[in-house]
């Protein structure tokens, strides 16, 4: 039996409002845990903005680039293969 089996087996022994407590607690768990992740790479970006390796650009400029980038099937390929790790 794997854990979330087990996991899941213990909850449903719990009374119905244990279960929808069980639930909230896990949900708010997922927010924070997406929430740390933003802010782990909000952190990233402006350290890698502020050490030069990020070119400042417009709305307009960053919306042309990804067209043109996503116009190109080597670039669609080369995103795909990163992906996945295909080679």
């Amino acid at each position: 039996m794997s854990n979330l089996d087990r996991v899941l087996d213990a909850a449903m022994e719990l009374t119905l409002e244990q279960q929808e407590i069980l639930v909230q607690i896990l949900k708010n768990r997922i927010i924070e845990s997406r929430r740390d992740e933003i802010a782990s790479d909000a952190a990233a970006s402006i350290a890698e903005f502020q050490a030069g390796r990020l070119k400042v650009q417009t709305a307009a400029e960053a919306i042309q680039e990804l067209r043109e980038y996503l116009n190109n099937p080597s670039a669609i390929a080369n995103i795909v293969a990163a992906v996945f790790k295909v080679k």
